[in-house]
């Protein structure tokens, strides 16, 4: 006796609503995706310290720049407090004060480039960025231009020294 077969056909893959989906889904993604500018600075953890060896350099500068909740110290590891700026009266680190000390120190030492910036715990990203800024450069004007001048472009950052209180 014969037997017979049935013909099978392979099945067809019906995929149209996917591609529908897919035809707003990508241009929809595309239209909301959020597209940052990400900038990258190079820095390096402060130098630890040698003891006798460094207080034997007393021409070379280690400048320190801490910031406090209420007001940013400025000084040297070998040579101590330089200056102590207050914080506005809104209660922002005063970043034109800093960036003329800042100034002024490197008139005194032309050929320092290194400066570490300690933060406490609690202290605000954009205040560190901002004093950071205010320690790598400082502008001016001169006629239609604005001139970068450089002060201490390497930065380490760390943190800040604990003060005991009385």
């Amino acid at each position: 006796m014969r037997v017979r077969r049935l013909k099978k056909h392979p099945a067809a893959l019906e995929i149209s609503a996917f591609l529908n989906l897919i035809v707003v889904l990508v241009p929809f993604l595309l239209s909301t995706a959020v597209f940052t500018r990400l900038a990258v600075v190079d820095m390096s953890l402060p130098a630890q310290s040698t003891g006798a060896a460094e207080q034997l350099q007393v021409d070379q500068l280690k400048l320190e720049v801490v910031i406090r909740p209420d007001a940013i110290e400025v000084g040297d590891r070998i040579g101590g407090l330089i200056q102590r700026i207050a914080n506005t009266s809104g209660n922002a680190p005063d970043l034109v004060a800093l960036n003329a000390l800042i100034t002024q120190i490197k008139l005194k030492f032309p050929d320092q480039r290194d400066a570490s910036v300690l933060a406490e715990p609690d202290t605000q990203y954009d205040k560190l960025v901002k004093v950071m800024d205010a320690v790598r450069s400082t502008h001016h004007k001169e006629g239609h231009q604005i001139v970068r001048n450089e002060l201490f472009p390497d930065i380490a950052i760390g943190d800040a020294p604990v003060v005991r209180k009385p």
